[in-house]
């Protein structure tokens, strides 16, 4: 999508799961308006390549090798933006993964690594990017949540903990973070059109009812009043508001993004 406006122009934007899917979007959002932009990922090759096309933009684009479950990586990777940039304005924390088992089949494991990234991660990147914004009294934190984190389904233990998690954890910063004049939101977004969803969560869910991933692609593009799928972009569009000067009255809120799903 084409953007005309230039409304982050000198900022720094740290995205966290920055290569692909709704990090990727969001970063190449935040860099259309002006930002330079530091993507967070574990896939090395594909945030390179990333990185590279966002300068093409003609900002500066650095990708950086960041697992945001282990505290030392997150810590050596904001510490690097910082002292590269000397600021940090945005933090968008979309980094995440899915599983989804029926309960008596979700081993600890499965558990940890995904509430070691997709709780975790938030907590850790929200932490460690606190220092830069509340020295500068201004800020914006962007968590992604999910529909899953205010509605549930079956096999959807430790995604739905997680996602409903990212919520509370966005509140409670929101409040920390308010005397330095930083606002704190989630986004939840309804089922996006990412390779997580394409290739992980349909194939999964989809397969425990006997269905194609095509075919249940198909059928949850209906369950929203719009019925379709969202696209990675619609949500960068998102996170972009919360990050500008048109939502400084906003903070602590979970924000849905799903097509009106929440009212089907």
């Amino acid at each position: 999508m084409k953007v005309e406006m230039k409304r982050f122009v000198g900022q720094v934007a740290v995205i966290s799961g920055g290569a692909k899917g709704i990090g990727g979007a969001c970063a190449d959002r935040f860099a259309q308006e002006g930002a330079n932009v530091a993507c967070l990922d574990v896939i090395d090759a594909v945030n390179d390549a990333h990185a590279i096309e966002l300068r093409k933009l003609g900002i500066d684009a650095m990708a950086i090798h960041c697992d945001v479950s282990d505290p030392e990586s997150v810590k050596t990777a904001i510490e690097s933006v910082v002292k590269f940039w000397g600021r940090i304005d945005i933090l968008v924390a979309a980094a995440g993964i899915y599983s989804g088992s029926p309960l008596l089949e979700v081993s600890f494991a499965q558990w940890q690594k995904l509430i070691g990234i997709d709780l975790t991660g938030v907590f850790l990147t929200n932490q460690a990017v606190a220092p830069s914004m509340m020295k500068q009294k201004s800020g914006s934190i962007i968590n992604i949540s999910s529909m899953a984190g205010k509605t549930s389904w079956d096999s959807s233990a430790e995604y739905s903990s997680a996602k409903s998690g990212v919520i509370g954890l966005t509140r409670a910063v929101a409040m920390d973070m308010a005397p330095y004049n930083v606002t704190v939101n989630a986004i939840c977004p309804g089922n996006t059109l990412t390779d997580m969803v394409t290739k992980d969560v349909a194939p999964q869910v989809g397969g425990r009812s006997g269905l194609s991933p095509e075919e249940w692609l198909k059928m949850r593009s209906t369950d929203a009043p719009l019925k379709r799928l969202a696209e990675p972009w619609e949500i960068g569009g998102v996170a972009a508001f919360l990050a500008s000067q048109d939502s400084r009255f906003i903070t602590g809120q979970s924000i849905e993004v799903d097509g009106g799903l929440i009212m089907s």
